[in-house]
Order: structure tokens, then sequence, then C-alpha cells
């Protein structure tokens, strides 16, 4: 399969062949399997305090003869502190038990549990050489919701490579045809959850993929664009070509990251 490569200008300067990775058959299961595996792996570990929960002094007796205990009051065995006394009469307030108000969690999270998950290494790339191959599919890409430019899939110059600044970034994608994907990409949702109480309020739908061949101008350039993430050739993952396990992500490859994946057999 050949693509068009465009310039800044939306200008034709040639074509370049495919990289045998884009020939690979769509496996949705195999995506979402990789996906699963990346997202597990950037889990973070968290966990309740031992201690929670388990701060009081709630032994409470059930011996005929101690005075303090609560034999013969005719209550529950359940675990209670004195909250106050008058005598030998103690008021009791429950305490430890999960059943109680303070009490710790019956089956709290545990800091030390492994999240990470494993994933054979040729199954893997076979997932990233799928997820490529969705990347390129008009039919998929337009399934996942892209609004997708004229003349897609095309390749971009290496000039994208040593745009400097943002402005310019912003003018050479909308010149390729990439208006309505930044205008549909700048907005921003509200959280549903308690997420939007925990520096999480806004949330915004993942874009298009730029794939530039190394660390370059670019790659900072584009780092505010809404919607715009900007990833060397050799970094890639089933997670970056396809976000939420949905294949077909819109996808913007340079000419010499084709070229790179082409000669250094990335992924095979």
């Amino acid at each position: 399969m050949k693509l068009e490569v465009k310039d800044v200008k939306n200008g034709k300067t040639g074509t370049i062949d495919l990289p045998t990775q884009f020939t690979e058959e769509v496996r949705a299961d195999l995506i979402k399997r990789a996906v699963l595996v990346v997202q597990a792996n950037n889990r973070q570990a968290y966990g309740a305090n031992p201690d929670a929960g388990m701060r009081h002094s709630a032994e409470l007796s059930r011996r005929r003869r101690k005075y303090r205990g609560s034999y013969g009051h005719g209550i529950s065995r359940v675990p209670r502190k004195i909250h106050s006394r008058n005598g030998t009469r103690m008021q009791w307030v429950g305490a430890v038990s999960p059943g109680t108000v303070g009490g710790r969690r019956a089956h709290a999270p545990k800091a030390e549990k492994i999240w990470s998950k494993k994933i054979n290494a040729k199954e893997r790339k076979k997932a990233i050489r799928a997820a490529l191959a969705a990347t390129v599919a008009k039919k998929i890409v337009e399934k996942r919701g892209h609004a997708m430019p004229e003349g897609y899939p095309f390749a971009l110059d290496n000039s994208f490579e040593s745009i400097k600044k943002t402005k310019d970034v912003l003018v050479a994608l909308k010149a390729v045809g990439m208006s309505d994907e930044l205008e549909k990409t700048a907005k921003r949702n509200i959280r549903a959850g308690k997420g939007k109480m925990r520096g999480r309020k806004y949330a915004s739908p993942a874009g298009s993929l730029v794939v530039v061949s190394k660390a370059c101008d670019i790659t900072k350039s584009a780092a505010n664009i809404p919607g715009i993430t900007i990833k060397v050739v050799d970094e890639l993952s089933a997670e970056l070509l396809a976000p939420g396990c949905v294949p077909g992500r819109l996808t913007l490859f340079t000419q010499a990251a084709l070229e790179k994946m082409k000669e250094s057999k990335l992924y095979q």
C-alpha cells in the first residue's frame, strides 16, 4: 500500500510504501489484551493503613467476675470501648469491628497487592502490528469517531519534525485537513464521579497521534495542543494506537518514521 506524502502546506511531495508491519490482520481481541496489560502495569499500588480502625482499646471481657466486663448485661459480643463510666456501670461504644462506626474495613485494599500483568513478547508485537494496520483502515478510523481529513491515510513530510513553534504546528495541521479533529478534541468534559474532586475534574478525548522518527522540535512545540499526542516511532504501544481498547486511532506518520520502522524492523 502506498501513501501520499504531504508537506506543511498540504502539497504533495511524493509517495511512500507502507512497511510490512501494516499488513497484519486487525485482531480486536488481541489489541484489547495488550492494552489491558499496559494499563495494569501503569497502575499505582494503593492500600489502607494496617492500623486503620484498630487504634482503640476495645478489649471487652466476658468473664463473670470482671467488673468492667459485659457478662450478664445481655449484649452482643461486639468489641466495645468504654465511652463513659458511672461507678461500675460502663457505657460502651462499638469499635474495631467492621460493623461499627469508625471500625476497620472488612477487606481493605492491600498495598502489597501486585496489579501488573504479563504478555508474551510475540503476542505484544503482533497486537501492535494489528493496531498499526487499523490506523490506515479508513472504515475502522471512521467508526471510532474521528473527523478524518480528506485523503486519509497519508504521511507527513520530514519538515514537520523541525517545527519549533506551537502556532506553526497548528497552521500545518489545519493545512492538511485536521481542523475538524482539532476542534472536536479541544472540548473538555467534566468527569463523572468523585474523580472531579481529586484533581481530575476534566476529561479530554483522545485525539490524533503523530509519530516521528526521533526526539525533535515538534515533540515540545505540540505538547500543549489538546488532543494531539506526539510519540517517537520506537515508543509505540497498543494503548497509544488503540486508546480504550478501541482500534483505529487517527495516526499521522512522518516519512522518516516509516522509513525507520522499515529499516529497523520494529515490532516484528
